[in-house]
């Protein structure tokens, strides 16, 4: 079976977004560029340490490199806009990689799809991008998105998957457990209903 290669160098807009009511988000990454719409379903934890390592990998692009970067107060609100529709899920997201190209100084982020035999959540982050032939990946017949952002919209898209993973039920202030509308039963309380 042949894999896909969803390249967006750059995007047009990539964004985190969800789609549901707190407590039973999806949440996905969508790259729209060149009259093309793709989204990728992500978990939530996903979502914020993508968006933790993106911002450890513009502070070292910034100290090995010199790379000029926007503070994270100087960038402006930005995108606020919703996912665009239809929000069609491509593939379930099982690896993230990251890596600074120092040629171009951009930020280049892929999302592999599940694999196989997928356990968990993969961040790795090199100098530049490497196109080895005798590098073999392991997962190179998978389906996956590959963009390509500026260290400015590296930012904007860290504050605003930031406010998404934010966005959700407010935790309870004994366990931390989020909070249902109705409440939950807290283990702290002794199981009674919060």
């Amino acid at each position: 079976m042949t894999h896909q290669v969803h390249a967006f160098e750059p995007p047009e807009r990539f964004v985190a977004g969800t789609v549901g009511p707190p407590g039973e988000r999806t949440f996905f990454l969508q790259a729209r560029g060149g009259g093309r719409l793709v989204s990728v379903a992500l978990e939530k934890v996903q979502v914020s340490l993508l968006a933790e390592k993106l911002e450890e990998l513009l502070t070292e692009a910034q100290r090995r490199f010199g790379v000029e970067l926007p503070e994270a107060a100087a960038v402006p609100v930005g995108d606020n806009d919703p996912l665009e529709t239809p929000v069609d899920e491509e593939f379930r997201v099982g690896t993230l990689g990251l890596a600074f190209d120092a040629d171009t100084a951009t930020v280049v982020i892929e999302a592999i799809a599940v694999g196989e035999a997928e356990t968990e959540i993969e961040l790795g982050e090199s100098e530049e991008e490497e196109d080895d032939p005798d590098d073999v990946e392991p997962d190179e017949d998978l389906d996956r998105l590959r963009v390509r952002l500026t260290p400015e919209a590296t930012r904007a898209f860290i504050e605003r998957a930031r406010r998404v993973v934010n966005a959700g039920r407010p935790p309870c202030p004994l366990c931390g457990q989020p909070l249902d509308p109705a409440g939950h039963l807290c283990p702290r309380n002794n199981g009674y209903h919060r």
